[in-house]
């Protein structure tokens, strides 16, 4: 069928099929692109994901270690009151020796 045509008819077939190259082959950039892209956030949410746990680690030792101190705080604060209800207990002693 092709050998039926004319040349000008075949030059204007060849164009046509580059000009339809071209468009496909910027489409296909444009979709490798796309998909980079993609791939890139999709990364990146790993990332993400991944300092958020790594955070909420941090973040729970933080709690521990706040917790600890309260704790000791605490024991510091019944500590000092036994020692007072102590030193209280001997001068009330020392004052009514009976």
């Amino acid at each position: 069928e092709l050998r039926k045509l004319r040349r000008d008819d075949l030059l204007q077939i060849l164009i046509n099929q580059q000009r339809e190259l071209a468009e496909t082959t910027a489409a296909l950039q444009r979709a490798e692109k796309a998909l980079e892209d993609r791939r890139i956030i999709i990364e990146e949410s790993g990332s993400i994901a991944e300092a958020a746990l790594k955070l909420n680690g941090i973040f729970e030792a933080a709690q521990a270690a706040a917790d600890q101190y309260l704790e000791n705080v605490r024991r510091a604060s019944r500590t000092e009151a036994e020692m007072e209800a102590e030193a209280e207990a001997e001068e009330q002693n020392i004052e009514n020796p009976e």
